[in-house]
């Protein structure tokens, strides 16, 4: 039986983040990733959009996200459905973290607004 402990949860650092990966192909899955996204308070990330469908579950704190243009203020238990191809960006203007789980199929890339594209190694 494939069990993933806390212990082996490989953390990955980006803009601010922390991604904390529990299924990709390293740990032995074949279709989906599944991740703990840390946002501590004040923190904005780039916007950028994805290459792969992604449920973003917020568990814990609040967030600005601004999708396709339009935010919103997202609270613990709301669920964000992502869009291939659709512009994402996150802020957490809080005096909190937040915590997310995402999960998404393997192969994701992202493209920040200035072209740059990254394969993040908790997706792939």
């Amino acid at each position: 039986m494939p069990v993933v402990r806390s212990s082996e949860a490989v953390v990955h650092e980006m803009h601010g983040a922390r991604f904390v990966s529990y299924a990709s192909p390293r740990s032995g899955s074949t279709e989906l990733c599944a991740w703990r996204g840390e946002i501590p308070a004040g923190t904005e990330a780039p916007p950028h959009s994805v290459s792969r469908e992604e449920i973003f579950h917020l568990l814990s704190g609040e967030l600005l996200v601004t999708l396709e243009g339009r935010t919103e203020r997202i609270t613990e238990g709301d669920v964000l459905i992502i869009s291939p191809g659709a512009v994402f960006g996150v802020e957490n203007p809080t005096a909190q973290p937040a915590t997310a789980w995402v999960t998404t199929s393997i192969g994701l890339e992202a493209e920040l607004t200035d072209g740059t594209r990254i394969a993040p190694p908790w997706a792939n």
